[in-house]
């Protein structure tokens, strides 16, 4: 195993599969950003990597190493260069960094063998688990489950004085702090949109999203004979994890099951587009195609940094994707996307929410 971005909340888990399977697997490699240098110098003391180092570059060249899984547990825009570094080794990549996969679209589709991604994120994982169930052209759509967030059932004016402590309080799932704002405002929904119909080839109007507060539903795929399959277990990301790193057998006790000796409860509930239009939102962006992927992750990663830090409200985190979007000129790029493009308009849309809120202030 390398394991990318060790001492955030998908790597220090890895970690913790690791240390309950050493027979199964080893790690080579350990990459961080380098804002916990100490903790991530006591996981390297642990663990002896063969390779270690702190940045994007040692994440690249940790990816290029010599291994049988590289898990991209990285947050972020700055997981791409690793994503493409696994793929062009010939690595088996375990992708959490579901940005680099969005915003690189076709740059890591066609860089990436049959096979070669395995999806981390519960509930792409869950759908993988749910499409062994029955052959590809059996498949009529994928229905993504979401918690709805901290502030589900609330109105859009309900939401205008939400503060970041509010929306960093997930009564589920325990995570970084930008995938929590994400799951906040839907926007992670909206990017897990495009990371299906990208990871699965299903068309972006056959990939539905659904509300299920407890999460124990990660995800589900309906046949055309009218079956749906779902995969559900605890809301815990250890099962996802576990089986991207040992894909495709399922690692033993990676955590509890459901506990059907107790009652169980599962609500299902159509999600509020007027609430969170960011999910309408990535659907537009992946149906352009091209930058447009791009130019809606790095929007909004600006644009949480700027609610954390108090200078832009809750609601304007989607309402300003939405003005960067409409900016945006795909061109040429929907069919002959290349790494330049991508970074190109990573970095003017980056600029653009910048302007946009020295404008605003």
């Amino acid at each position: 195993m390398v394991i990318l971005g060790s001492t955030g909340s998908i790597g220090t888990q890895a970690l913790d599969v690791v240390r309950a399977n050493p027979d199964r697997f080893r790690v080579v490699g350990l990459t961080a950003g380098g804002s916990q240098r100490d903790f991530y110098e006591a996981q390297v003391a642990e663990f002896a990597p063969a390779f270690s180092g702190l940045g994007e570059g040692a994440s690249v060249e940790a990816a290029g190493q010599a291994c049988d899984v590289v898990l991209n547990g990285i947050t972020g825009a700055v997981g791409l260069r690793p994503t493409l570094a696994a793929l062009d080794a010939g690595n088996v990549l375990a992708l959490a960094n579901k940005e680099s996969l969005i915003m690189g679209g076709s740059v890591v589709t066609s860089a990436a063998k049959p096979g070669q991604i395995i999806p981390v994120d519960s509930e792409h994982s869950a759908l993988a688990q749910c499409l062994r169930g029955g052959r590809a052209e059996e498949v009529r759509k994928l229905v993504l489950t979401a918690s709805g967030g901290p502030f589900r059932g609330r109105s859009r004016s309900e939401l205008a004085d939400v503060t970041p402590t509010e929306a960093l309080a997930h009564p589920t799932w325990d995570m970084g702090p930008v995938i929590t704002i994400n799951s906040a405002t839907l926007v992670n929904k909206g990017l897990e949109v495009i990371e299906a119909h990208l990871l699965f080839d299903i068309p972006l109007d056959r990939i539905d999203v659904v509300v299920h507060p407890t999460s124990v539903v990660h995800s589900m795929v309906e046949f055309f004979d009218g079956s749906t399959l779902a995969q559900a277990s605890p809301p815990t990301m250890l099962i996802p994890i576990a089986l991207g790193m040992g894909w495709p057998d399922r690692v033993p006790e990676a955590a509890p099951a459901v506990d059907w000796t107790s009652r169980q409860t599962w609500d299902f509930f159509p999600l509020d587009d007027e609430a969170f239009p960011s999910v309408g939102l990535a659907r537009q962006a992946g149906t352009a195609g091209g930058t447009a992927p791009a130019v809606y992750n790095a929007a909004n990663e600006e644009c949480v940094q700027a609610f954390r830090e108090g200078r832009l409200p809750f609601l304007g985190i989607v309402d300003t994707i939405a003005h960067v979007l409409i900016s945006h000129d795909v061109g040429s790029t929907a069919a002959n996307l290349t790494l330049d493009d991508v970074l190109a308009a990573d970095a003017w849309a980056r600029g653009e929410v910048t302007r946009l809120l020295e404008k605003n202030t």
